[in-house]
């Protein structure tokens, strides 16, 4: 069966990432979404010298905007991406195989992400499969802010394809403190909001066994001096994480 696909895109400030995402997908598809969050910078004229549907939208949670961004798409077939995300060339051909000969209701590939120019194939990092691309009538974005997964309905069929999708996650280190520092604000009220309680001994053993975990037991010293500063700052991140959750039940 051939199937139409929407791709669909939510961008903030993205203007260093969104003409490699868009030119990754060109000719995959006739209808390309970018749901946008009020950018300042270039995103939105980057993208107005491509063929897109620009749309902007208040951000109510990552969850929630990328829910509405599926709800743009003309299609049912939605091959979804973040702004730092782009399809490598293999990856793109098998897309367009897979829209010629549809067979099951979601398909899930590999993600390489790249950090500070290496690109990191341990740290428990990769293959981080994700699902992108799937017949939205069985299935949304679900999950725990800001951790958002594809959520199937039960009963569907799913199909992994071991190919690709770049992800070029930070170019400065600083650009991970920043991730690390919002995120865990979003983590900690979630998890905090889902019963779950810290203190002194977890900061420490949560964030110890962490890098214990993804540097000796996922390898993460085979990517060099990046995969430790990788386990590193994920390490610092569990224990920020522990300690908001403290500071909030202390409240």
């Amino acid at each position: 069966m051939l199937v139409e696909i929407s791709v669909v895109i939510i961008t903030y400030n993205e203007e260093v990432n969104i003409a490699r995402c868009l030119d990754s997908v060109k000719g995959l598809s006739k209808d390309i979404v970018v749901v946008d969050s009020y950018s300042t910078d270039k995103t939105r004229q980057i993208c107005a010298n491509r063929e897109v549907r620009f749309i902007e939208h208040r951000f109510d949670g990552h969850i929630e905007q990328k829910n509405y961004a599926l709800s743009q798409a003309k299609s049912n077939y939605v091959l979804s991406l973040d702004a730092d995300e782009a399809l490598t060339p293999e990856l793109k051909e098998a897309i367009e195989n897979i829209r010629y000969n549809w067979e099951y209701d979601a398909y899930s590939f590999n993600r390489l992400t790249n950090f500070c120019g290496s690109w990191i194939k341990h740290c428990g990092w990769y293959p981080d499969k994700k699902l992108r691309l799937w017949d939205t009538t069985k299935g949304e974005w679900g999950g725990v802010n800001p951790h958002d997964k594809v959520v199937m309905k039960s009963g569907t069929t799913l199909k992994h394809t071991k190919l690709d999708i770049l992800h070029y996650s930070f170019y400065f280190e600083e650009e991970h403190f920043k991730q690390i520092e919002y995120f865990t604000d979003i983590a900690a009220k979630a998890d905090f909001e889902r019963g779950k309680r810290s203190n002194g001994f977890k900061i420490f053993y949560k964030s110890k066994f962490k890098f214990f975990r993804d540097y000796i037991l996922k390898l993460g010293f085979l990517d060099g001096y990046a995969g430790y500063l990788v386990c590193k700052n994920s390490a610092f991140a569990t224990a920020q994480k522990y300690r908001k959750i403290r500071k909030i039940q202390e409240a």
